[in-house]
């Protein structure tokens, strides 16, 4: 098989792959709904209860969750590119938990005021995301920034906004630090049209441009001296991918928390499937992004219901088995 015909196959397989875990997940939770109910009601023919459950409920939640799957994916795989680290991703950088701590924090100001934050959080998210990254970048400046300085700066930035995050839900009560500890545990539940409405821009317009900048990513890779000699401008494309990189994980955590693993897994997957180049890996990563979480927001729904485990711990267990299945083949 060509390697442009295995493209394909992989990407009409997690395409498919998608509307097949879409059409369980309307049917599983903690009141089922038979396959031909769910379909009666998508077509408008649905009682007026399972028009509630699917259309108000389900339905919201899981394009949210394709959407935040894509994003944190197209997010992990730049950061790795950029960085020229396959261990890069928003979490270990510092990006998820500057965006998380601009919400906590914002969060802890309204919480005697509360506020709509519908589309304030990603705004809100995306400041501390920015943030963050700022830090990272101009600490890990000498004469330039080297991917393993980067990397390092970003632990330690990463871990100097978990200590903020956890001082500042010391200081709220028990509600609020209940409701900040399972938004950052990576949770999508509550969410309706208007959240996705509130991330779908940023969605939309950030993941075409960054597979419009994927032969950018591709010379980024061949290192700084070899793009420079081609004609790259090596420190302004970093910036601007980057600041894309930071943008699409600043909103995702918005939304759904601080879910880990999912910026770390998709691309090592991805490259695995269709190879190292970002025109292919990119849009591979995105599928695989929105099939994961997705599969693991079902699985949180599912599993111990009518209880819920946050989808971020799911996706936590499922990269880190990976990770491990990874360290004992090697």
């Amino acid at each position: 098989m060509s390697h442009t015909k295995k493209v394909r196959f992989v990407t009409l397989g997690l395409s498919l792959a998608i509307i097949a875990t879409l059409l369980i997940s309307l049917n599983m939770g903690t009141m089922r709904i038979a396959p031909i109910d769910v379909f009666q009601t998508l077509i408008g023919n649905g009682t007026g209860q399972n028009q509630l459950i699917l259309f108000d409920f389900r339905l919201p939640r899981m394009v949210i969750a394709i959407l935040i799957g894509a994003g944190m994916a197209i997010s992990g795989a730049i950061l790795q590119s950029v960085t020229h680290n396959e261990l890069a991703d928003p979490g270990i950088l510092g990006i998820n938990s500057g965006a998380g701590f601009a919400v906590v924090f914002f969060l802890y100001l309204t919480q005697n005021n509360p506020v709509s934050t519908v589309f304030i959080l990603p705004l809100t998210a995306l400041i501390g995301a920015v943030l963050a990254a700022v830090l990272i970048y101009s600490i890990s400046w000498k004469n330039g920034v080297t991917p393993i300085r980067l990397i390092l700066v970003g632990i330690g930035i990463n871990a100097a906004f978990s200590a903020l995050i956890i001082v500042f839900q010391l200081r709220m009560d028990p509600d609020n630090f209940t409701q900040a500890t399972i938004w950052l545990s990576g949770n999508i539940s509550g969410t309706d049209w208007s959240y996705t409405l509130a991330l779908f821009p940023w969605i939309l317009i950030l993941v075409p441009f960054a597979i419009y900048k994927a032969s950018t990513l591709d010379t980024l890779n061949l290192g700084d001296e070899t793009a420079q000699g081609i004609g790259t401008a090596v420190e302004k494309e970093r910036i601007i991918l980057l600041l894309v990189a930071v943008a699409l994980a600043g909103a995702s955590v918005s939304v759904g928390g601080a879910i880990a693993f999912l910026g770390l897994v998709t691309p090592h997957l991805a490259r695995k499937l269709v190879g190292v180049r970002h025109r292919h890996s990119l849009v591979t990563a995105a599928l695989l992004g929105a099939l994961l979480l997705l599969a693991a927001d079902t699985i949180g729904r599912t599993i111990l219901a009518p209880s819920e485990i946050p989808v971020g711990l799911v996706v936590s267990l499922i990269g880190g088995s990976y990770f491990i299945y990874l360290l004992m083949k090697s």
